[in-house]
């Protein structure tokens, strides 16, 4: 496919998903998101419209990585230059047999490696949306819960 298919099918996957639920966060700065970025409105507004964006672009990729995606997806900051992206619910049928088993060492590395294995794009992603640089990535997953989080550390503000 070409470059602008794929840039629209992966809007029309993201339209598709529709907003995360509202929610609060930690903010010790209200000032951490760039200011060239905002659309000229209400900071707030544009807050949560961020991390609608960046939940999306998260569910996407799980589907993209793992074959399924998330049924819950909340992005909040924690302070001026951490996120963290909380995804529910998105073992596949294989992952969640593995689980049953009592493998849960064996699907956490499974699943690390191909978090590591993308890790560009998880980066990506969020340095598109914030126009900031991501410093570091960590990505953790609860086997038993099916909770997964992704972390990203940002490079300060200027």
């Amino acid at each position: 496919m070409g470059d602008i298919t794929v840039r629209r099918v992966l809007i029309l996957l993201l339209l598709a998903i529709g907003p995360t639920p509202e929610g609060g966060f930690l903010r010790t700065d209200m000032n951490y998101l760039d200011a060239s970025r905002r659309p000229g409105g209400n900071h707030d507004e544009y807050e949560h419209s961020v991390r609608a964006e960046i939940s999306r672009a998260m569910v996407s990729l799980y589907k993209e990585q793992f074959g399924r995606g998330p049924t819950k997806a909340r992005t909040d900051f924690a302070g001026p230059d951490a996120i963290v992206c909380t995804l529910e619910n998105s073992l596949t049928q294989a992952e969640q047999a593995l689980a049953e088993m009592g493998e849960h060492q064996r699907l956490r590395d499974t699943r690390l490696y191909f978090q590591h294995a993308s890790e560009e794009k998880f980066r990506g992603v969020v340095e598109h949306i914030l126009g900031r640089k991501v410093r570091a990535f960590v990505s953790g997953i609860d086997t038993v819960e099916d909770v997964s989080s992704e972390m990203f550390y940002l490079e300060p503000a200027e």
